[in-house]
């Protein structure tokens, strides 16, 4: 293994960074052709204000018996969201797992901040045998804490003893970059159109290709 510079620690998000996520990839299935009752459900109903509370901890049985309580017609699509969570799931983001993949191999420490219930995320560890390779992991679902919170990225700098000037962040959500920068974490925006290997190599990080 080629030795990594010390004075680098890379942290990964997950959704969106290097699993693809959206409800949508469920919900699509169920209402079919009716993009607009998905997309209302998906407001109004099981939204992204919900779905926080479920990333910051609350039981996914305690959620749904909330939301079906106030909208009992909508109750089977409710329960599906619990029961068919992991058909939220996409494919990986094949070239950021590889750029994960290398970091691993030159010896760089690499760890996961993320917004995700505790429900869901340790199963999803055996559809995505990647999530393993982290030398460590802080999963707000059992922290109570969410991204932006900037108490969840010192809890992580502080458990793995990382420096924030020697970090790297990389997540989707613009907050959650700010509030990593805010700390003095060095952060990418991860988005469709950035490459994050080139990203990587322009802070200094030697990755091949």
């Amino acid at each position: 293994m080629q030795q990594a510079p010390t004075s680098h620690q890379v942290i990964f998000d997950l959704g969106n960074v290097l699993i693809r996520w959206d409800p949508r990839n469920l919900y699509r299935k169920i209402f079919g052709t009716d993009v607009q009752g998905m997309e209302w459900f998906l407001t109004h109903v099981c939204n992204a204000e919900w779905n926080d509370r479920l990333d910051a901890g609350q039981p996914f049985a305690a959620a749904v018996a909330e939301r079906i309580a106030k909208f009992p017609d909508h109750a089977d699509l409710i329960r599906a969201y619990h029961e068919r969570w992991f058909e939220t799931l996409g494919e990986p983001v094949a070239e950021n797992v590889a750029v994960l993949g290398d970091l691993k191999r030159i010896g760089y420490q690499v760890h996961a901040l993320t917004n995700w219930s505790a429900e869901t995320f340790y199963p999803a560890k055996k559809i995505f045998p990647f999530l393993t390779w982290f030398d460590g992991v802080v999963v707000s679902g059992e922290e109570g804490l969410v991204k932006p919170d900037p108490r969840i990225y010192q809890r992580l700098l502080d458990r793995y003893r990382l420096t924030a000037s020697s970090a790297v962040f990389i997540d989707d959500v613009s907050r959650n970059v700010e509030a990593a920068r805010g700390l003095g974490i060095r952060a990418i925006q991860f988005k469709e159109s950035v490459n994050l290997r080139r990203e990587l190599q322009g802070l200094g990080i030697p990755l091949p290709g």
